[in-house]
């Protein structure tokens, strides 16, 4: 996962931000996506996410298209997944035998769509277990949601009622982490693994939307390294 230091992006964006959507000089954008790509094995394969549910397999579009997804995954060496983020939550997942991967975008309204459910099931084969990395987000101290959110969440699931904490009158705080943990026990995945970090109160790693609007993008990225 990318850093918002070491970038070339200006005020507000400052420094290393990816997202090409975001009112940011397109040069800056260009030079930080080669700063990137010089560390990877090929050119990600960057989508329009609009928190949705739809799955994309890397082989099926050339690098040249940017699909309109959520989630990203692949079977082939040295295809880059990616996904952006700036407060929600960026969940990698690969089997043990490290023959498939995947990246999702999960804000809560993908995460209550159904997103994580809908990756799972293109992991077809499921004879080597499956392990996932959370990513930072907007942690649960920041996170004031309403109540459509908690219902949205324990409509079908009574027990995600754990992953929010009572807020200001009416509203509630939501635990992205959780609510994702939650997601992926129920599909059968117990090798869960986590960065805690807040991307709304760590002003110096981390963009963040609702923080302040107008802001850059970070990417986390996944791949099947190819041999030698």
């Amino acid at each position: 996962m990318t850093l918002r230091h070491g970038g070339c992006s200006a005020s507000p964006y400052d420094g290393f931000n990816v997202a090409d959507h975001v009112g940011d000089d397109p040069a800056a954008v260009a030079a930080n996506r080669g700063k990137l790509r010089a560390s990877l094995p090929a050119e990600p394969l960057w989508l329009r996410q609009v928190h949705g549910t739809r799955v994309l397999d890397a082989a099926d579009y050339p690098i040249s298209e940017v699909p309109e997804a959520d989630a990203i995954r692949t079977r082939v060496h040295d295809r880059v997944c990616v996904v952006m983020t700036a407060d929600c939550l960026p969940i990698l997942i690969t089997d043990h035998a490290g023959t498939q991967v995947a990246a999702i975008h999960a804000g809560w309204r993908g995460l209550a769509a159904g997103i994580v459910e809908a990756t799972l099931e293109t992991f077809a084969d499921r004879t080597s277990p499956l392990m996932a990395w959370l990513g930072p987000c907007i942690g649960p101290d920041a996170f004031e949601v309403g109540p459509d959110v908690l219902q949205a969440f324990t409509g079908d699931a009574p027990e995600s009622r754990h992953a929010f904490k009572s807020g200001e009158t009416g509203r509630w705080l939501a635990d992205l982490h959780a609510l994702a943990r939650i997601k992926l026990r129920r599909c059968g995945v117990e090798d869960i693994h986590s960065d805690a970090g807040c991307t709304y109160n760590d002003t110096d790693r981390f963009y963040s939307y609702r923080r302040d609007g107008r802001t850059g993008r970070m990417a986390t990225l996944i791949w099947i390294e190819g041999g030698s």
